[in-house]
């Protein structure tokens, strides 16, 4: 048995980013070299990520070839209303309404490893692979990793650290708010070595199982220029920087080293016939302002905020993840800062507050119209560059599910769901946002050497895995594969094959859910991470 296919994930990878590492200007020597030799060898291409460029959807739609109106996956969090109420939850592997990349490679008899990859947990057990799933605590790694056993190989490697491999919440939880430079150096340090963990896996099982596919995605790249994206953005370094921001500009450029070296290794080590594939879930860019959505939808009178008693209880619940909303006064809202949607409350079955099924339409339009009109007042520029309606760009099965509006800030930002004014400040200091643009890059036998692409869909980049691997796409796929990567022979030898529907997953995926506690640290992660309040 023999590898055929490397995919390598580096969430929130950029060319903004990556072509100043490849290419650097004046006589510095490349931060990553290899990486500019698979892009000299083979193709590359902007990737269009889902129409809410986070993180769940998005590497959902590349495992899967839909788009989230098929698999079901909108954000981090579930919520389901419950009359005057609404509750969360986090959504896992359970959540995704199609069957993933691994199933169809796994039922054709090609072996695979998968690690890092968020909402694969809890796993198929049925699959014919390694898979070792990402975004949760290290407690339920062993529970959650297939096949029975491996975890028990993996524990046999030197310096194995489960603490280190998975979100180290006791180490991110100091940062739910601004950093400190001292916290924010210790935040990009704390990555070197948790990303050595997972290439180390990824050697391993390429040395001792060599799969027909390797899988293996660095989350890294998405954390560090959340956090120290100042240091990176080319448009942002400054004349005559500091002392700390050479520091923390080195330290980072660190990181991209490390990462360019474990792609290196892991070429290197597969047979000399490999194709590898570089994808990345969305890009970045820098946000400027902060965007209090809902405080605009109270100001507006489609929400009101839930009267609290002058405690310190209260204060704590103010402060907190979630919108704290009067539910009987409410018809529209904004559910969590990650969406970047707004949902409209539907009055059904004698709740309180909402809007009539049959004035939805109208009500809609209207508060469209509304948020189209928010404009900053110095430069006559809207604040929602773009305003979409569900059924534009979450059209399928489950776009029930999605949010009735779908926003754009102007900046690429994340809204601010939090009851402060005023609706709309500039931030205290540039941040690093999504960015719908990430990242495609192919090479190895076939491909056309250094060519540069139009964009494709995230969705795609499902199909390009299927097609290396000598597999049919499925007719259901949205993804397709892009043929302007390879060359002319390539095509004609190994010709596209389009084969049947992809299976029911429906019972396929069972498992407990987290405790309650581990929720909570997880929600806290993605908090200081910026996707929730």
């Amino acid at each position: 048995m023999a590898t055929k296919t490397i995919l390598i994930g580096m969430d929130g990878a950029t060319f903004t980013v990556l072509d100043t590492l490849v290419r650097p200007s004046g006589a510095e020597p490349p931060v990553m070299p290899f990486l500019g030799e698979l892009l000299s060898r083979g193709a590359s291409a902007r990737l269009r990520s889902t129409p809410n460029p986070l993180t769940p959807p998005a590497w959902v739609s590349l495992m899967t070839g839909r788009s989230p109106g098929h698999h079901g996956v909108y954000d981090f969090i579930r919520a389901e209303e419950m009359r005057d109420d609404v509750f969360f939850t986090l959504y896992d592997a359970r959540d995704c309404r199609v069957e993933t990349i691994w199933s169809i490679a796994s039922r054709q008899n090609r072996r695979f490893a998968a690690l890092n990859f968020p909402f694969t947990a809890p796993p198929n057990r049925e699959l014919n692979g390694i898979l070792v799933p990402g975004f949760i605590p290290w407690r339920h790694l062993r529970r959650n990793t297939t096949p029975a056993g491996f975890y028990d190989r993996l524990k046999s490697l030197p310096d194995f650290e489960a603490k280190e491999l998975a979100w180290d919440f006791d180490q991110e939880k100091q940062s739910l708010e601004q950093l400190s430079d001292e916290d924010r150096e210790a935040w990009v340090r704390y990555h070197l070595p948790r990303e050595n963990q997972w290439f180390r896996i990824a050697e391993f099982i390429l040395k001792e199982d060599a799969p027909d596919l390797l899988a293996v995605l660095f989350d890294g790249v998405d954390k560090i220029q959340h956090q120290a994206w100042l240091f990176l953005d080319p448009s942002l370094q400054p004349e005559g920087p500091s002392e700390y921001h050479q520091r923390m500009r080195s330290l980072c450029l660190d990181y991209f080293r490390q990462l360019d070296g474990f792609v290196q290794t892991l070429v290197e080590m597969a047979p000399d016939d490999v194709q590898v594939l570089i994808a990345s879930d969305h890009g970045f860019t820098a946000t400027t302002e902060i965007v209090r959505i809902n405080q605009f939808l109270a100001e507006k009178g489609y929400l009101a905020w839930k009267e609290m008693p002058d405690t310190e209880a209260a204060r704590r619940r103010e402060e907190s993840m979630f919108a704290n909303l009067d539910w009987k006064a409410t018809s529209a809202y904004c559910r969590t800062p990650s969406s970047n949607g707004i949902t409209i409350r539907i009055n059904e079955d004698g709740q309180e507050g909402g809007v009539p099924p049959a004035d939805y339409e109208r009500f809609r339009a209207r508060l469209k119209a509304d948020l189209e009109s928010w404009v900053d007042p110095e430069t006559g520029e809207r604040y929602i560059a773009e305003i979409h309606e569900r059924e534009e760009v979450f059209a399928g099965p489950a776009m029930d599910e999605a949010p009735d509006l779908l926003l754009v800030l102007r900046d690429h930002g994340f809204v601010s769901i939090k009851n402060k004014t005023p609706a709309v400040e500039p931030r205290e200091e540039t941040a690093g946002t999504h960015h719908p643009d990430g990242i495609v890059i192919a090479c190895g036998p076939g491909v056309q050497a250094g060519r540069q692409n139009e964009a494709r869909r995230i969705e795609d980049v499902a199909a390009l895995v299927l097609y290396s691997l000598g597999l049919a796409i499925p007719e259901d796929f949205e993804g397709q594969v892009p043929s302007e990567f390879f060359t002319e022979e390539y095509l004609q030898s190994h010709p596209v094959i389009e084969g049947g529907v992809t299976r029911s997953v429906a019972g396929t995926v069972t498992g407990e859910a987290m405790e309650e506690d581990e929720k909570d640290k997880l929600m806290a992660q993605l908090q200081m991470l910026g996707y929730v309040d």
